[in-house]
């Protein structure tokens, strides 16, 4: 059959909160986030694994404070003073450590948003104490931080994802793919949004609806080059 060409056009995911689907593996830090007029000293650090849903979070509580989303990395090129008197997220602030001007801007930023009478939400894939801080200051300030953990997503997690982001390209969820898929993926929603962008150039390029059988010669589809 001759294979049609595709457009890899790029699907995008709903990050409100009426879109952020809650279980055992993330209810606690859900809470947490809609708690939080009340995070001790209006500062929260959100840790987990990536595609565990710290973005999307922060996305929820950027909604619902009516924060600024910062990546940590753009802090040294960002002009802080200008976030006086705003709510901001800096998302992994963990892959600056050893920076000392990105360290730097972050101890300026902290220190303003929270004078200024703002909340502070730091992302990261693990506890402040594990990044490997070199500005003391800053170091003693992150790690008095409230720290909530996001625990890897759960089968029903996962599940409920795959279906959301199947449903989002307008694909037909065959009833027995779900429970094909969970046991040989990866325990993270960001492998679960790879593997449908996967599946669905796989369907369009064959011009055939997805089906457990198509998942399957795609998933036990042998490296190329022997790579």
């Amino acid at each position: 059959m001759a294979q049609q060409l595709t457009f890899d056009l790029p699907a995008h995911p709903a990050q409100g909160l009426d879109d952020f689907l809650v279980t055992s593996s993330n209810a606690n830090a859900m809470a947490t986030i809609e708690g939080w007029e009340d995070w001790p000293n209006r500062k929260l650090v959100l840790a987990g694994d990536t595609g565990t849903g710290k973005t999307h979070l922060a996305h929820v509580w950027a909604g619902m404070s009516g924060a600024r989303i910062l990546p940590a990395s753009a802090l040294p090129q960002t002009k802080i003073e200008d976030l006086a008197g705003r709510s901001v997220a800096v998302e992994d602030a963990d892959q600056i450590a050893g920076s000392a001007e990105a360290e730097s801007a972050l101890f300026h930023l902290h220190n303003l948003v929270l004078a200024e009478g703002g909340s502070l939400l730091i992302t990261a894939g693990s506890a402040p104490s594990r990044w490997g801080l070199s500005l003391p200051d800053l170091k003693s300030r992150m790690e008095g931080t409230t720290l909530v953990k996001l625990d890897p997503p759960d089968d029903m997690l996962l599940s409920a994802v795959l279906v959301k982001l199947f449903h989002d390209r307008q694909m037909t969820v065959p009833a027995n793919l779900i429970d094909y898929l969970l046991p040989r993926m990866e325990r993270s929603l960001a492998e679960a949004a790879q593997l449908v962008s996967v599946l669905d150039q796989a369907a369009l390029s064959e011009g055939r609806a997805l089906t457990r059988t198509l998942a399957a010669r795609v998933l036990d589809k042998p490296p190329e080059n022997g790579a």
